[in-house]
């Protein structure tokens, strides 16, 4: 019998044991940490923040409170990274800028579509960069104030039981529920407004608390053999009988996004409650299935992951110095301080979900023609001066939300709010100062860095491709050289905006009557906007969805400047991956450039959007 040793027990309720080195003091695990932006929420939107505030020359932290990025499109949930898919035209106009960058990292690095591989895909594209540092398993807890600014934000490391004090310039709330900007007392909404409220023709007569619902999904495999299942006991029976006709059941192997639950009260305080028995309802689904003899092709197939982590649709929507909102949406209303669309359709899923059985489990109200603008006023708090938000939290109704919800639409508004964090750093504004002031700073800076803005032409004062005298190539086989400085980076609305070559190798040249100064050329090229590259769990493989690297992205390319006559080379590249190609050199004085397309992965012909060239 082994019995205790009174010496093996600490004297001090105080103090830990460590091994090998005796009796220690428990160490005070609290530190204070200074940036200059700070970033809540590592899901789509607040990565992309977070990265263009870093890229634009602000020192940022970014704060998750998972051990993973991604959010709804992480491992832990699955959800697939849509945007606009689709328009009433059937095709996709797809998002570029950082989240392009991101896909086409993710189709790079990862071939066989793995959402655990997609984890460390985004951990990679987070670490990499310069001046942003990654907080994970970190929760900002709440707001500390200076007056009606945000002067830090505490948060909670659980994996290292680190209490951190984060000190910044401008904090972005991109956490989807919001906690930081709520406990900062910025205003907010829940629930759906009332139709006579914004002329919302799809809202609900009266103003009523219900949130869209959150989201398990499931996952199945076959195993090649018969595989029985017996449901766990917290199952819930499911109704086949009492079911729309909507809640379709096949395919069934990736499970279905119906299986959610909706709430007219607290959707976040309830949410423990919501999971357990969301997890019932997607076990008794897929026992339904198993065990109901009415899907035979079920035989051979078990259960391969179910997620543990419901996906969340809405809940706290904060308010700007603008609501956006249905007729916002469905008018297409032109915004001067446009900074990113969307155009999923209309989707609001149904009032109470897996308990609203009898009706559908979305509506899908309407499609749109083309892509709607947001705008920046939509995307900073209307009473905490130091706050922006992006992603599902947006000042928006609850009928505009469900269409701006979707992950890729939310990435846009993080590029744009990190973009405006740091300018608001550099100049010492705050946003709304920046919207009122300096709003075509921003635009012509996000357009610069491959943001698409619907029907915002780029006029950067500063490039010099916008001043040369000639443009001309090699070889065309449609589009037009001269298309390469009129400020569209992208077809759009039938509109040609592109320079293609006829074959390969073939060259584009821009010529000035006199010298200019050159240490940067910026060149966008095609990657099919209208073809999606994003993760599926399905691997889906068609006219408008691919798991290829783009065949028309170009591959190798390089740069050449005419000095004093001779043409000497300015930079290059074999195995380029992004759609915006920079070139950087010592500055040169040179009378013209010539860009040298040598190879795509794998289409015939060199497309270009749009030559730039700066001092």
């Amino acid at each position: 019998m082994i019995t205790p040793n009174e010496n093996s027990e600490p004297k001090y309720p105080n103090q830990w044991n460590q091994m090998g080195t005796g009796f220690k003091t428990r160490p005070d695990r609290c530190k204070t940490i200074r940036y200059d932006v700070a970033v809540i929420g590592g899901g789509a939107a607040g990565m992309c923040a977070a990265i263009a505030a870093a890229r634009n020359g602000a020192k940022v932290v970014l704060v998750q409170d998972r051990p993973v990025l991604g959010g709804n499109s992480s491992s832990e949930i699955r959800v697939h990274l849509n945007g606009v898919n689709h328009l009433k035209n059937g095709l996709p106009e797809r998002e570029t800028g950082i989240i392009e960058e991101i896909l086409l990292h993710n189709r790079f690095h990862n071939p066989q579509d793995s959402y655990p591989v997609w984890d460390h895909i985004l951990y990679d594209f987070i670490t990499r960069e310069k001046k942003l540092d990654l907080k994970l398993n970190t929760n900002a807890m709440r707001a500390i104030m200076n007056g009606d600014k945000i002067e830090s934000a505490f948060c909670y490391q659980s994996t290292t039981e680190m209490e951190y004090t984060i000190k910044a310039n401008l904090f972005i709330d991109c956490s989807g529920d919001g906690l930081l900007a709520a406990t900062a007392g910025a205003f907010y909404r829940t629930g759906r407004e009332a139709a006579s409220e914004f002329n919302e023709k799809y809202a609900p007569k009266e103003a009523d608390g219900w949130q869209m619902g959150s989201t398990v999904l499931l996952g199945s495999k076959d195993m090649g053999r018969p595989m029985p299942f017996i449901p766990p006991h917290f199952t819930i029976k499911y109704d086949p009988e009492k079911s729309h006709k909507g809640r379709n059941l096949i395919p069934f192997d990736l499970g279905f996004w119906w299986v959610e639950l909706g709430s007219e009260d607290d959707i976040i305080g309830e949410y423990e409650d919501t999971k357990h028995r969301l997890m019932g309802y997607a076990y008794g689904v897929w026992d339904y299935l198993k065990n109901s003899g009415k899907f035979p092709e079920t035989e051979n197939y078990a259960l391969d992951w179910v997620s543990s982590l419901p996906g969340k649709r809405e809940s706290r929507r904060f308010i700007g110095d603008y609501i956006l909102s249905e007729p916002d949406l469905l008018g297409n209303k032109q915004f001067a301080d446009a900074v990113a669309y969307g155009g999923w359709s209309l989707d609001e899923h149904n009032p109470g979900g897996m308990d609203n059985l009898s009706e559908p489990p979305s509506y899908f109200h309407e499609e749109f023609e083309e892509p709607y603008q947001i705008p920046f006023r939509s995307l900073y708090s209307k009473n905490v001066p130091n706050l922006l938000f992006a992603g599902r939290n947006i000042s928006q109704t609850h009928m505009a939300l469900s269409s701006t919800r979707i992950m890729a639409t939310c990435a846009l508004e993080g590029q744009a709010v990190g973009t405006a964090a740091a300018l608001c750093f550099k100049r010492n504004i705050t946003p709304r100062e920046l919207g009122q002031k300096y709003i075509n700073e921003l635009q012509e800076q996000l357009l610069r860095d491959d943001v698409f803005i619907p029907n915002r032409v780029a006029n950067d004062s500063n490039d010099l491709v916008g001043k040369a005298a000639l443009i001309m190539a090699s070889s065309t086989s449609s589009g037009n050289a001269q298309f390469l400085s009129d400020g569209m980076s992208r077809d759009y609305n039938g509109k040609v905006h592109h320079w293609q070559s006829d074959g390969l190798p073939a060259m584009v040249s821009v010529e000035w009557e006199n010298n200019v100064e050159i240490s940067k050329v910026e060149v966008k090229c095609d990657t099919n906007v209208k073809r999606n590259i994003m993760l599926r769990r399905d691997s889906l493989e068609n006219e408008i969805y691919t798991t290829q690297i783009p065949p028309e992205l170009i591959k190798s390319m390089d740069v050449e400047a005419r000095v004093q006559g001779e043409w000497t080379k300015i930079g290059s590249i074999d195995d380029n991956r992004t759609r915006r190609v920079k070139f950087t050199c010592d500055k040169v004085v040179a009378t013209a450039i010539r860009i040298n397309v040598k190879e795509t992965y794998g289409f015939q012909h060199a497309k270009l959007f749009e030559v730039r060239c700066y001092s």
